[in-house]
């Protein structure tokens, strides 16, 4: 018996070790950890229980029979974080690069099928060179496994891809098609063509941090969601994410305890925008006044600044928020901030989350670039995710909304719950210089007359009061009580209830 247990103990050694101390030095001499060290920091102490630790790959081909390390690459379990139940895989580099066979890919679709049979999200760390070449199509057969369990996961549970090493090649499809996406400065690449196919075949020289590292992907693609300096604080963020989040699509998102006074008053809004209705002013304040401790969770940052995405708690309670966002083009809706808001407003209906909505939009961008690049399909991604969810949907409009973006930003057409706006808010068609432009158009040449009509114009349309006389908008709100407001309006709709009509499913304007 005794010999039994000291073999079992070995093999587990030996496990742990994957590719050897050698090149475990050689990983954390590029500033990375092993796969282990990985899961460890990820999860709650002593939580993780490990699957398939002696798994080996079956391949014979190009010598590999004399290569088959315990694992095969890839650790798989389950764990907690602060005590809710996670899957997590984690590639090991140090194992043949990470690469995916057959079994590899097994190992992770075994915990993607219980995820979504215990619901419980799923949490990947991806450190791989690729398909495992000397498997050929069975290689490639994994991935396909993988995709699959994607696409079913998708919107039953969470799924996070934290991207820690090169990710290349199909293997990027998987991470893609995940709710959230984190990457490692300098030490993490996702692209699917290398630097040398790139000049090989359009004669490009690019560097591999420039083709797909994480300021690429956070800043000019949208690929990845946020950029860390390190593994550890990468890990870390993850461990914060989670804690917004609801552990399936049939669970409420977590409640926290919470010491911030939900009727709190905050009279520096009253002052928060300018008089001037062109100088800009920041809403991320508003954001962190509105939030429980002003504790923020910013969804892509460094993309389309000219909208806020992310995660507040009002009374303890997880809320989306969007907002426009003035300091940045002055608020104006594009082509990716509509891209990067529709993503976001999606995965909290999938999810139950509440959606809370800030309004300072003048309109869409105009340009050639703009209509070129399709900004009506865009825009209507925005305006569709919108009209479908149905979670409870709070709008507060700040000050400008005019005309089409007005309607898309969670107005009550789009049947939104509570549509509030400040005293200062603006809802007309469009500005007032614009508008008098048209309607008096045979009076351009006066200036005097002009700018009567202009005023005239706005003292009856630049306020919320001609939208309220139409019930469009609820209540228009002291700023000071935003956050009292915003919370009781929350509290009152969590046992709302709406149904769609039945269908398959929709066909959102991809």
């Amino acid at each position: 018996m005794k010999d039994i247990l000291n073999e079992l103990e070995g093999r587990r050694s030996a496990a742990r070790l994957g590719g050897g101390q050698k090149r475990i030095d050689s990983q954390h001499g590029r500033g990375k950890l092993t796969a282990r060290e990985r899961v460890e920091l990820l999860l709650d102490a002593g939580s993780f229980e490990e699957f398939d630790m002696f798994v080996t790959h079956r391949c014979t081909e190009f010598g590999m029979e004399n290569q088959k390390p315990a694992g095969d690459g890839v650790v798989t379990g389950w764990g907690t974080i602060n005590g809710r139940m996670v899957y997590v895989f984690s590639q090991d580099f140090t194992v043949l690069g990470g690469s995916v066979s057959e079994t590899h890919a097994k190992k992770i679709c075994k915990i993607m099928d219980m995820a979504v049979e215990n619901g419980a999200p799923v949490i990947g760390i991806n450190d791989s060179g690729g398909a495992r070449i000397q498997e050929g199509v069975d290689s490639l057969a994994g991935y396909g496994e993988v995709f699959q369990r994607n696409i079913q996961a998708s919107g039953v549970v969470p799924q996070i891809s934290v991207i820690m090493g090169p990710c290349a090649g199909g293997a990027v499809y998987s991470p893609a098609m995940t709710d959230f996406i984190f990457m490692v400065k300098d030490s993490s690449y996702m692209f699917v063509t290398g630097p040398d196919v790139v000049k090989t075949v359009t004669n490009e020289h690019v560097t591999a941090e420039e083709l797909g590292g994480a300021g690429t992907h956070t800043k000019k693609s949208s690929v990845a969601d946020a950029a860390f300096e390190n593994d550890v604080e990468a890990l870390a963020e993850v461990r914060r994410l989670v804690d917004f989040l609801p552990l399936n699509n049939r669970a409420k998102p977590p409640k926290r305890p919470f010491f911030d006074d939900p009727a709190r008053i905050e009279t520096s809004l009253d002052t928060l925008v300018p008089d001037n209705p062109n100088q800009p002013y920041d809403m991320k304040e508003l954001i962190l006044k509105i939030a429980d401790e002003g504790d923020f969770y910013e969804i892509q940052e460094d993309f389309a600044k000219n909208i806020i995405s992310g995660f507040i708690r009002l009374e303890g309670q997880t809320v989306g928020v969007v907002a426009n966002q003035p300091m940045v083009l002055a608020g104006v809706l594009d082509i990716d901030s509509a891209r990067k808001a529709a993503r976001f407003v999606r995965f909290c209906d999938c999810f139950d989350i509440p959606i809370l909505t800030m309004v300072d939009v003048p309109g869409f961008l105009p340009g050639t670039s703009q209509e070129y690049g399709g900004v009506i399909k865009h825009g209507a991604k925005l305006l569709f995710a919108y009209g479908e969810a149905t979670v409870p949907k709070v709008t507060v409009i700040t000050r400008k909304a005019y005309g089409g973006a007005y309607v898309v930003m969670a107005s009550k057409h789009l049947r939104a719950d509570f549509n509030y706006a400040w005293p200062t808010a603006e809802v007309a068609v469009m500005g007032a210089k614009g508008a008098t432009e048209i309607i008096h158009r045979a009076d351009l040449d006066d200036p005097k007359k002009i700018a009567q009509h202009t005023k005239d114009y706005e003292d009856r349309f630049a306020n919320p009061f001609v939208a309220s006389e139409r019930g469009f908008i609820d209540e228009v709100i002291m700023p000071h009580s935003t956050r009292k407001r915003v919370a009781r309006a929350f509290a009152s709709l969590r046992n709302k209830q709406t149904q769609m009509p039945w269908k398959k499913h929709d066909n959102i304007p991809l």
